[in-house]
């Protein structure tokens, strides 16, 4: 949990740099591509080629490149590891740990992601709805679930409403497996 305080009250860009380009890595492979070349970029600078190389190989594969679901499954799967890794790294080993580490990769991401006790999340800023459709947020939104998974080791987020569909926010939950709502 020490760990996790720290880091929650300053990312250093090295962190910050490092996992943004595990992050390409897992998502590139999961799209079976090659990422972009990442060197010397800031952490600015490597969210912003993050935004555009997804936005890209997501319009791809819905473009009829590739099979769906076979791709969201690959970045649900690699995302999962990642947020396993996380977990362990961590020492993440309650619920409300794993709610404050998802919380602060957002915030590595530009995201606000607001949750409450009863599993409702409410994002109302996110940086890649500048750069995403709606059919392309759903696809890239199987990292989202992945990623949760693993920290959580199990929890299902899901999103029920989105800013890249036009909404003002998106609202989704995040609950423990047991307690997914219908």
């Amino acid at each position: 949990m020490m760990l996790l305080k720290i880091i929650q009250r300053c990312l250093p860009e090295w962190i910050k740099r490092k996992k943004l380009k595990e992050l390409f890595r897992l998502t590139a492979d999961a799209f079976q591509s090659e990422p972009p070349e990442l060197k010397g970029l800031s952490s600015a600078a490597l969210l912003q080629q993050y935004a555009l190389f997804t936005k890209e190989q997501a319009e791809n594969v819905l473009q009829g490149g590739r099979p769906v679901e076979q791709v969201k499954q690959r970045l649900y799967q690699n995302a999962d590891r990642f947020g396993q890794n996380l977990r362990k790294t961590l020492h993440i080993r309650t619920w409300e740990e794993a709610v404050t580490a998802l919380k602060v990769i957002y915030q590595l991401i530009d995201i606000d992601f607001q949750w409450d006790r009863q599993g409702e999340i409410v994002i109302q800023q996110c940086y890649f709805s500048r750069y995403y459709s709606g059919e392309v947020c759903k696809l890239i939104s199987a990292l989202d679930e992945g990623l949760a998974a693993g920290l959580s080791g199990g929890g299902r987020l899901c999103f029920q409403h989105r800013i890249t569909e036009g909404n003002e926010c998106c609202q989704g939950y995040f609950q423990r497996e047991l307690q997914v709502k219908k």
